[in-house]
């Protein structure tokens, strides 16, 4: 493959889809599929068939449009979107691509929950099918690739990530130039590239979401990082959970394979880069650096200390570099529009975009990306659409079980790494689900705890008993036995754990405690002198 022939593959199919005028959109992401999207296809195939239509109408599966919450969504060449679409639908649909649009599943597009967003990472997600490579290519795919094989020095790569100043999507926001760095100049004999795609956040499906819709943009990230690292071997850890973006990854690997874009000699360049994938079974401490390489070695997933840090000493004693699935996407459009274009996104330490999987007590839940500074009123209210069946809004939790719950009075806080930290809550991967006054937010906290207790490898005693004792004295709270002594020892033991425990999973489980009893804490109290539930909640737990 060379920059000619990936550019004629381009246009062959720019040109194949300008043949056909009319074209049908169906979203096969999982959120979808749920809703029997496949069966809305199949029978938009049929009339088109059926009216003899096939050289003027195409019919195809796309990925996630993002409005999940009203999906199967369908859109139009035109760009009209449809929603609740079903299998009955598909006559009057074919019907309005020359007439009016179907007007009781019409749904406008100039809406803030599109028009508010900035989408880098999900450019092509509903606009592609994810099965065909050509498509990734048409839209510009490993265009980015090429130009770092074929017209920049690994150290050039750096430097131009380091410049974009993009930060690791999946957890604490870590440079990623500045890991990329340290993994280029550590000394060993073998290099790893590996995606860590191993989501287990409750309500998270935003790395689901990106290799289901786009899986060719992770890929092209990951070999431009190979690159720019020197390894020559790649993972992807992805929890067997997923099968759908694993066939689609799969998929994506053969047919890069086939082009010559993965494997040895790529681009004639004399580089050379293996991916496969590792499948996980579900634990959630295993999106742990340590605990993911562990369990990639067959061995049982749990972390270890650190330093040496896998940049150093990671998958089989060897320099490592593991990065999640939405900072390897961001990689193909900063090397295809520079670093500069990036940088100006998003606030001063946070560039770039973020995407969110927003869930919960609100009227439009689904997928957004969104640029970095935004506020959270602005996502909960404007994108997300308020919340339903006139409620109030009371709290939002970011960053999965390890994040914070955020009242009413954050909302105009701006959401970036140094804030949401600030306030007691963290980016994390994406997750953010919002909660109205229905919640009770210690049986919140005893939620997210029963989480982190369930998922502890047991490795280190402070998660091991310290996530137990928090969960025992949580639930004694909503059973309403517990005492003013339970809440001091319940903060002591936050102190404990937060401090002491071996990995993320324990130094990050009593944050959805800390921020409840900070913000909320007129609800613990309740609990324990009042036996009573402020959101009516518990009652039927108590036992006094």
């Amino acid at each position: 493959m060379t920059p000619e022939e990936l550019e004629e593959i381009r246009q062959n199919e720019l040109e194949a889809q300008q043949s056909v005028p009319q074209r049908i959109h169906v979203c096969v992401a999982a959120g979808c599929l749920s809703c029997q999207s496949e069966a809305v296809k199949d029978a938009l195939t049929r009339e088109v068939d059926h009216r003899g239509l096939g050289g003027r109408c195409k019919v195809k599966g796309v990925g996630c449009m993002g409005l999940c919450s009203e999906g199967p969504l369908v859109s139009t060449h035109s760009g009209q979107l449809y929603q609740h679409v079903t299998a009955a639908d598909a006559g009057k649909i074919i019907d309005s691509l020359d007439a009016a649009p179907v007007s009781r599943l019409a749904i406008s597009t100039d809406i803030p929950f599109f028009e508010r967003q900035k989408k880098i990472v999900l450019e092509n997600s509903g606009t592609i099918d994810p099965e065909r490579i050509e498509e990734y290519i048409a839209q510009n795919g490993y265009r980015a690739l090429m130009r770092a094989l074929t017209e920049m020095t690994p150290q050039e790569v750096i430097a131009e990530i380091t410049a974009s100043g993009l930060r690791g999507r999946g957890g604490a926001g870590y440079p990623t130039g500045l890991k990329w760095g340290t993994v280029a100049k550590a000394p060993g004999a073998q290099k790893f590239v590996v995606c860590n795609a191993d989501e287990g956040d409750p309500g998270a499906f935003m790395d689901r979401s990106v290799l289901e819709s786009d899986p060719h943009r992770v890929i092209e990230g990951m070999l431009i990082a190979a690159y720019a690292v020197g390894a020559s071997e790649g993972y992807i850890y992805v929890r067997a959970e997923y099968p759908l973006a694993i066939k689609r990854l799969k998929t994506a690997i053969r047919q890069a394979e086939r082009l010559g874009l993965l494997g040895a000699d790529i681009c004639g360049t004399g580089f050379k880069l293996r991916i496969d994938l590792r499948l996980g079974a579900g634990a959630f401490v295993c999106g742990e650096e340590t605990a993911l390489i562990a369990s990639i070695e067959g061995k049982r997933g749990t972390p270890r200390s650190r330093p040496p840090y896998p940049a150093m000493a990671g998958l089989l004693g060897q320099p490592t570099l593991i990065n999640n699935v939405e900072t390897f996407a961001n990689v193909p459009p900063i090397l295809r529009n520079g670093s500069a274009w990036y940088a100006q996104i998003g606030t001063e330490k946070s560039k770039g975009t973020k995407v969110f999987a927003l869930a919960g007590r609100v009227r439009n839940t689904g997928l957004v990306e969104v640029p970095m500074g935004i506020s959270l009123r602005e996502i909960v209210f404007d994108i997300g659409g308020g919340i339903p069946d006139g409620k109030q809004f009371k709290a939002v939790q970011t960053g999965g079980p390890s994040g914070g719950c955020l009242p009413a009075e954050a909302l105009d806080m701006p959401v970036e790494y140094e804030s949401l930290a600030q306030a007691g809550s963290i980016m994390g991967s994406g997750g953010m689900i919002v909660m109205d006054e229905s919640s009770c937010m210690v049986d919140v906290a005893r939620y997210f705890m029963d989480f982190c207790m369930t998922e502890s490898c047991g490795k280190c005693i402070p998660c091991r008993v310290g996530t137990y004792q928090m969960h025992r004295i949580l639930t004694a709270i909503t059973e309403m036995t517990a005492t003013e002594q339970d809440l001091k020892l319940m903060e002591e033991l936050c102190d404990l754990v937060k401090n002491t425990s071996l990995c993320g999973l324990g130094q990050s489980a009593p944050n959805p405690v800390l921020s409840t009893l900070k913000y909320f804490l007129d609800e613990y109290k309740a609990h324990v002198h009042e036996h009573r539930c402020l959101a009516g909640v518990c009652q039927e737990k108590a036992t006094v």
